[in-house]
Formats: C-alpha cells, structure tokens, sequence
C-alpha cells in the first residue's frame, strides 16, 4: 500500500503548556472502546476521576465531559494529567492522534495536519514546501469505491493544485479559478469529457459576472452554524478587518483541496468542496487578524463539526449567500 504526505508532516512535535489555545479546550473527546474499558477499570484516584467524567452518549458512544470549558484531565501546567501519570500510550485513540488526519482510500492512504492545532497550523502555513512524499506500507484493502472516478479525482487535483499555486494569478484570482475548475472537473464526471479548461477565459468571466457586496449575508450564514465558542461568533458578528490576499492563502487552499477534495469519490460532487474551499479562504480573510490563529479558530469551529461541514456543502447548492457571483465579488 502506498501512503502519501506532505513533506513537512513529520516535523510536527506538540509544543505543550506553550501552546496558545489546547485541543483540551471547548471539545468533548470522544473515548474509543479500548481506553475507555482501560479508563473504567483503572485502580486509584486518577481512576475515580475518570469514572466521575466518562459518559456515554447516544451518538459518539463514550466521551469525556467538559467541565469549565475544558477536558477535566487537563493539568493546570497545559499538561494532561493521563499523559503525566501512565504515559502516551494510555491515551484515548483521539488524544493520541490529534491533530495527525489520516484518509483510508483502500489501496492507499493520504496523511496531514489539521489546522485546529495552532502548531499544526502554523507548520502548514509557513512551511516551504508541502509536496506529497511517497511511502510503502504492508496491508491495503481492495477499494469499494469507483476506481476510475478516483483516478480522474487525482488528476483533477494535481491540476486545481497547479491553478492554486500559479503565481501568475493573485491568491484570490487562483481562488476564482478553481471555481471554474471544479465546474471542469464535475462535467468529466457527469459526462466523461469537457472541453479544455482554458484559465484565462474563465477569469475575464469570472470578472465580468463577479457580484460584490456579498460579505454580510456570508458571515451571517456561519453565524448560523453551530458555535463552539462564543468569541467565535463575536468575532463573526464584529467589525471586518479583512487581511490581504497574500501568498500564505495559497497554501491555506492547498491545505483545504488536499483534505477535502477526494471525498467527492464517495458522491460524484466536486462542485461543492471547491466552494468549501473558497469559502473557506474568504471568511478566513475577512476576519483578519493574525492569519495563523484566524485560520486555526475557524479550523477548531468548522472542521471538527461534521454537521458544519455538511451544512456548507448542502449550501453550496441551496443558500443565496454561497452563489458563485458573490463568491467571485470576494475574491476579485
């Protein structure tokens, strides 16, 4: 089995009681069956506090309670105190990965970093280079989805990666561009051909039919979303300071098209993970800010909700605020 990831995926090291926000913040964790066996069973005080924490749920089985905002096993210091006591490998499947993403397509398998981690964050952000390094791994499964969809789906994104990166086109004109594109690649899948993409037809398009103005009723849409934290929704509700399209946007949408881009296999739709994508960019634009904690805070908001995610790729189609003419006015 092949297995694939960005160059700069085995730098990452936690940094600790210096990291600026926790993954131990906001989130009930969901324990798998292993540990929390381990954890029901485990003799002593730290036992007791487990068994006082731990509870099941109808939807994610067992998860740890939050108490103030936080894991209740996070030490004063930043430090775990599971971790602390009985060492890394007595962590719960979700501790012991975050924030390392792994993608199982059967006869291969794709791993990153997820933005939630501000050290993640800052790793995918300002790394120089990002190309996908290739290993070989015993084991792979025979895959259960469309073999030649996914193929096409690899060649569509090395292409819309290309686009992205080409400097001959601002961060937001890259971003406009892969719009067109997604639109490219859904018509090979719907019919099995299209006529070339031609880049710079598509952008004096997209200029022309570009709508502005479009940034209200965007922020409103996310404010609608499920809330994490209350400063995230203050920060939707808030006066904009947009950022510059700077190149660091580039790889923030690398980042996006590599997570998210191939989960089109599972329904033949493209489209919408490209809107994801520009969607994305543009909120995270809006608000400003550092760029590295804007996008980590979106990150920890959007991408650890499924139901978020969901809801931004069902809009995609349905919501006024998603339209490809006010994305295009954001982004030119």
């Amino acid at each position: 089995m092949q297995i694939y990831k960005p160059s700069y995926y085995d730098t990452f090291r936690c940094i600790a009681q210096k990291c600026p926000d926790s993954c131990c913040k906001e989130w009930e964790v969901e324990v798998d069956d292993r540990a929390a066996a381990f954890y029901r069973n485990l003799p002593g005080p730290l036992g007791d506090r487990l068994r006082e924490v731990l509870r099941d749920d109808p939807d994610w089985g067992t998860v740890m309670t939050i108490e103030n905002h936080r894991c209740p096993m996070w030490r004063q210091d930043g430090l775990c105190r599971i971790q602390a006591e009985l060492g890394h490998d007595a962590l719960c499947k979700t501790c012991r990965e975050f924030p390392r993403l792994r993608h199982d397509y059967g006869s291969f398998q794709e791993l990153g970093l997820e933005l939630a981690c501000p050290e993640a964050a800052r790793i995918i952000l300002t790394a120089p280079d990002a190309t996908l390094q290739q290993e070989t791994a015993p084991g792979g499964d025979t895959p259960e989805y469309d073999e030649e969809l996914m193929e096409l789906l690899l060649r569509t994104r090395t292409e819309a990666l290309a686009i992205l990166m080409d400097p001959r086109y601002s961060p937001g004109q890259a971003l406009s561009l892969l719009l067109y594109f997604g639109y490219h690649a859904q018509s090979l899948i719907d019919d099995g051909q299209a006529p070339d993409f031609q880049p710079d037809l598509s952008l004096s398009e997209a200029m022309r039919f570009a709508k502005p103005g479009g940034e209200q009723a965007l922020l409103d849409f996310f404010a609608g979303l499920e809330i994490l934290d209350p400063g995230w929704k203050s920060r939707l509700q808030g006066p904009l300071s947009p950022a510059p399209w700077t190149d660091a946007f580039r790889k923030l949408a690398r980042y996006f098209v590599e997570r998210y881009y191939l989960q089109a296999v599972s329904d033949y739709d493209i489209v919408s993970r490209v809107k994801l994508v520009a969607v994305s960019c543009i909120v995270i634009r809006l608000l400003g800010g550092d760029l590295i904690q804007t996008a980590q805070h979106y990150s920890k908001e959007i991408e650890n909700s499924d139901q978020n995610v969901d809801l931004i790729l069902d809009a995609a189609y349905t919501s006024s605020a998603l339209t490809d003419r006010m994305l295009l006015g954001m982004l030119l």
